[in-house]
């Protein structure tokens, strides 16, 4: 079980950190408008949401393997999410 806490905490840990710096760059940035700073914050949010959905799923057939693809969807989300707030 201590992979799937870490997991939940690396989930929460990293996509705070992504939601932190959004909210960093609009306090930096306040000549600038929220929108796509907010769609960021929202896309994060939901990710987060599934992610998560996906740990506390049962009845799954290998748990190596599926806890394993949701650390790597992890991953690919938070690369994403991060080169958008590089673009903004």
């Amino acid at each position: 079980m201590a992979n799937v806490r870490d997991l939940k905490k690396d989930i929460n840990y990293v996509l705070g950190d992504i939601i932190e710096s959004v909210y960093v760059w609009e306090y930096s940035n306040t000549d600038k408008g929220t929108e796509k700073s907010g769609a960021i914050i929202d896309e994060a949010i939901e990710s987060f949401d599934e992610l998560m959905a996906k740990v506390n799923a049962k009845n799954i057939e290998n748990p190596k393997a599926h806890y394993n693809a949701v650390r790597n969807e992890l991953e690919a989300k938070g690369n994403a999410l991060i080169e958008k707030i590089n673009k903004l």
